[in-house]
C-alpha cells in the first residue's frame, strides 16, 4: 500500500508539473480592451474568456506545437501556431470583421451616438456642440425627427407624446426626475451634464422588451468607462462656474464635476419678462468611480443639485401680478456591475435611488412634496452563436410620494401614493442571414398600485436591400402608469396603453446618412378628469384615447465640403387624443404638424475656430379661444429660431466660446392666457405667453489641464 501510494503521488506531482499556463490580452486595432472573447487551444477543453481589461489566463495539460483560437462577435478569428511554452504575455489584436459592418442593423426608431453604434445619426460632440443646445443633451436631442418644438417646456415631447411619456436612464438604470425645476414659459434643463457621458441611444418609439414604463420614448445615457487620462477641466462663463477633475489608477478612476449657476448678473444686465425677487441659482456636483474586475466592471455614479427662485410674473387673473418661490433638493444615486459569467453568458445589475424635496409657494398656496423612487435591475444575456442571442430580466420600480397643501381656504392636506411595480421580459435577436435579422420578445409587469398585470408583446425585422441601404419594421406595445399628479389624488385607475406601427428606410454611405420613417400609434386608458387641473375632487377614469402617425426625414452630410458638417430633419405629424379634461377629440396644445431644424458646424482653419448655427421652424400650436365656438379652435404663428455658436481656441487647451439664441430676435409666442370672466363687452381679454426674453446670450472660458497637454473641452462645447 505504501508504494501504491507513492506510485499515485508521483503521478499526481508530474501530472501538476507538466500543466502550461498560457496568458495574454485582447485588443481591438483602437487598443482597446475586448472583454469576452472566446480564448482556447484548438482541438481541446482549455480555454478562457477575457475580462474587462482583455486579459486571460488559462492552463493546460498539452506540450508541444498547438493552435491557439481567438474569436469575438463582429470581429476576425485570430490563430497562433506555436510551441505552448512560448505563449506567455500574448498581445492579440483582432481586427473586425468586414462582412459583420455590412451586416443588417436592428435600428428602426432608434438614434445613437457613440462608438458602439454601428449607423451614428449624432456622434457624441454633437450633442453638446449644436449651437441651439446651450449645452445641454436634450436640446440637441429636439433637433432630431420626431420632436416637437415645445420652447417654453424644454422636455422631449415625441411623435405626439406628452413628456411624461418618454423616460431616462443612466447606465441601464431608471431616473425619476430627470430634469431641473423651473417656473412658468421657461424651459427646464437637463439635471445631469454631458461631460460624463459617452454613449447615447435615443428611441423614438418600437424599442426593446428591457425598458417599459415609457409610452412613446426611452432616452438611455451612458457614462464613460474608463476616461483615457488623468486631467481638470475648468470653465469660467457668464452664468456661473464649473469645475471638474479626473484621476486614474490601476484598476479603477474617479470623475467628479461642480457647478454653480447664478442668473443675477445676467438678469441685472439683460432685463426679461419676469419680475425676480432672488433669480434662479443653482449648485450641483456629479461623481463616477469606476472598478475593474478580472471579469466586469463596476460603476457608482452619484448626482445632487440644490436649486431656488422667487419672482412675480404677468397674469391676466393678478392685477398684482402672481407670485412665484421655489426650493428644489434632488438627489440621485446610481450603482452598477456587468462582468462575464463565461464563454457565452453576460450578467449586468444595477440598482438606482433617487430623492427629491419640493417647496413650493404659489401666489397664496403652499405645496411641499417629496418623493422617494428606487429601481433595481438585473439582465441576462447568453450568445448562443453569431447568429442568435437570447436575454433575460427581471426589475423593481418602487415610489412613495407624499405632498401638504396649504392655502388661505385649507389648513394642511396631506395626500400622495406608494406605487410598486414589478416587471419580467425576455427577448430574441435571430440573424437569418447577414442580409436579414430579427428581434422578438415579451415584457410583463404587475402593478401592486392597481392590482393589474400587463403583458406587451414587442417585434422588429430589418432587411438590408442594398450593401448601403436598408428597411426596418417595428411593433410594440406599451404600458405606463398615470403621472404624479394625477396618482396623488386618485389610486383607483390602470395603466395607460400606446401600440407602435414603424417602417424605415436608411441609406448611409460616405459619411452621408438619409433615413426616413413612418409611424402610426394608438392610445387607449388615457385618463380623464373633469376640472381645469388635476385636484382632490376631481372626478377620474381611463375613458381617453388617441393616436398619432407621421412621417419623419432626416438627412446628414459631413463629407461634401471640406471642415463643414451639417443635418437637416424634418417631421409630419397628424395626432389627436381625447385626455385630461378635454372636451372632444382634438389636436393637443404640445403639438406641431410641421417641424424642421437644419443644423451646422464649420471649422475655419484660419481663424482656430469652430462656428455653428442651429435654425428651429415649428408650426403653429393649437389654444382654445372661449370668445369663439370651439375646443383648441385656433393656432398661434409658426415659432422660428436661429442660434449662432463660435469657439475660439485661444491655445490647444484654452477655449473661448460664445453663443446666442434667437439672433434674430423673433417674436415667438407659445400660447395666450384669456381672463377667467368676459369683459363689459361680453368677450374674454387675453395676453400672449412669451419667453421669459427673446434672446439668449451665453460666453464661457474653458481651460483644460491634462497629461498630453492637447486634450480641450471643444468635444464638450
Amino acid at each position: 500500500m505504501q508504494k501504491l501510494a507513492i506510485i499515485i503521488i508521483a503521478l499526481i506531482s508530474f501530472q501538476l508539473s507538466a500543466q502550461t499556463t498560457i496568458i495574454g490580452k485582447v485588443f481591438n486595432t483602437k487598443n482597446e480592451p475586448i472583454a469576452g472573447a472566446n480564448v482556447y487551444l484548438e482541438g481541446t477543453y482549455d480555454g478562457s474568456t477575457s475580462g474587462a481589461d482583455g486579459s486571460f489566463l488559462f492552463e493546460t495539460s498539452d506540450n508541444g506545437i498547438q493552435t491557439l483560437v481567438v474569436s469575438f462577435l463582429s470581429y476576425e478569428t485570430f490563430t497562433m501556431v506555436s510551441d505552448v511554452t512560448h505563449m506567455k504575455d500574448i498581445i492579440v489584436k483582432l481586427r473586425e470583421d468586414v462582412s459583420a459592418l455590412d451586416a443588417v442593423v436592428l435600428s428602426a426608431g432608434t438614434f445613437s451616438a457613440g462608438d458602439n453604434s454601428k449607423v451614428n445619426v449624432l456622434k457624441p460632440l454633437d450633442v453638446v456642440t449644436t449651437a441651439s443646445a446651450l449645452g445641454d443633451f436634450v436640446g440637441a436631442l429636439q433637433t432630431l425627427p420626431g420632436t416637437t418644438t415645445v420652447a417654453e417646456d424644454g422636455r422631449l415631447f415625441v411623435r405626439g407624446g406628452d413628456a411624461n411619456e418618454t423616460q431616462i436612464f443612466i447606465d441601464g438604470i431608471r431616473v425619476f426626475t430627470p430634469y431641473s425645476p423651473t417656473t412658468n414659459n421657461t424651459p427646464t434643463r437637463g439635471r445631469y451634464s454631458p461631460f460624463l457621458f459617452d454613449g447615447i441611444t435615443f428611441s423614438t418609439g418600437g424599442y426593446s422588451a428591457e425598458f417599459g414604463q415609457a409610452l412613446s420614448s426611452v432616452l438611455l445615457l451612458n457614462t464613460i468607462d474608463e476616461p483615457d487620462q488623468e486631467k481638470t477641466d475648468i470653465g469660467i462663463m457668464s452664468l456661473g462656474a464649473t469645475l471638474g477633475n479626473t484621476q486614474k489608477w490601476d484598476k479603477s478612476s474617479l470623475s467628479v464635476n461642480a457647478s454653480y449657476i447664478n442668473l443675477a448678473p445676467y438678469n441685472a444686465i439683460f432685463k426679461n419678462r419676469n419680475d425676480w425677487i432672488k433669480p434662479f441659482e443653482t449648485a450641483s456636483g456629479e461623481a463616477v468611480y469606476r472598478k475593474k474586475t478580472n471579469l466586469g466592471l463596476f460603476k457608482l455614479y452619484g448626482a445632487f443639485d440644490a436649486t431656488n427662485f422667487e419672482l412675480t410674473q404677468e397674469d391676466i387673473n393678478e392685477p398684482e401680478r402672481a407670485y412665484f418661490k421655489l426650493t428644489n433638493n434632488n438627489v440621485y444615486l446610481n450603482g452598477s456591475y456587468q462582468g462575464v459569467l463565461n464563454d457565452t453568458w453576460t450578467l449586468f445589475g444595477g440598482i438606482s435611488y433617487t430623492h427629491s424635496e419640493n417647496n413650493l409657494n404659489i401666489i397664496e398656496s403652499t405645496i411641499n412634496d417629496t418623493e422617494n423612487s428606487l429601481h433595481a435591475k438585473v439582465k441576462l444575456k447568453n450568445r448562443i452563436s453569431n447568429r442568435l442571442k437570447i436575454y433575460f430580466g427581471a426589475e423593481y420600480f418602487a415610489t412613495d410620494f407624499e405632498e401638504t397643501y396649504n392655502d388661505e381656504a385649507i389648513d394642511k392636506v396631506n395626500y400622495g401614493y406608494n406605487n410598486n411595480i414589478a416587471a419580467a421580459y425576455a427577448e430574441a435577436d435571430i440573424f437569418l442571414s447577414k442580409e436579414l435579422a430579427f428581434k422578438t420578445g415579451f415584457r410583463a409587469e404587475y402593478s401592486a398600485l392597481f392590482k393589474e398585470f400587463t403583458l406587451a408583446p414587442r417585434l422588429s425585422l430589418a432587411y438590408k436591400t442594398t450593401s448601403k441601404s436598408q428597411v426596418s419594421l417595428a411593433y410594440g406595445n406599451f404600458y405606463q402608469n398615470p403621472s404624479s399628479n394625477i396618482l396623488k389624488f386618485n389610486q383607483e385607475l390602470k395603466a395607460e396603453n400606446t401600440s407602435h406601427y414603424i417602417f424605415n428606410y436608411q441609406y448611409n454611405v460616405d459619411r452621408k446618412l438619409f433615413r426616413a420613417e413612418a409611424y402610426y400609434k394608438t392610445y387607449d386608458n388615457l385618463v380623464k378628469y373633469d376640472t381645469d387641473f388635476t385636484n382632490f375632487d376631481s372626478n377620474y377614469n381611463n375613458n381617453g384615447s388617441g393616436f398619432a402617425r407621421g412621417i419623419d426625414f432626416f438627412w446628414r452630410d459631413s463629407k461634401s465640403i471640406k471642415n463643414f458638417d451639417y443635418w437637416l430633419s424634418y417631421s409630419f405629424l397628424d395626432t389627436e387624443r381625447d385626455y385630461k379634461n378635454y372636451l372632444t377629440k382634438a389636436q393637443p396644445n404640445f403639438a406641431n404638424t410641421h417641424n424642421l431644424s437644419l443644423v451646422g458646424k464649420y471649422w475655419v482653419d484660419k481663424w482656430r475656430s469652430q462656428v455653428g448655427f442651429s435654425y428651429t421652424h415649428a408650426s403653429g400650436r393649437t389654444f382654445t379661444n372661449p370668445n369663439e365656438s370651439g375646443f383648441l379652435n385656433e393656432k398661434t404663428k409658426a415659432f422660428n429660431s436661429l442660434s449662432l455658436n463660435w469657439a475660439y481656441l485661444i491655445s490647444p487647451q484654452k477655449i473661448l466660446y460664445a453663443s446666442v439664441n434667437n439672433v434674430l430676435g423673433y417674436k415667438n409666442i407659445n400660447g395666450y392666457q384669456y381672463a377667467n370672466t368676459p369683459g363689459i363687452n361680453g368677450d374674454f381679454n387675453r395676453r400672449a405667453l412669451q419667453p421669459a426674453a427673446d434672446q439668449f446670450f451665453f460666453v464661457g472660458f474653458f481651460w483644460t489641464i491634462s497629461e498630453d497637454k492637447k486634450s480641450s473641452q471643444l468635444d464638450n462645447l
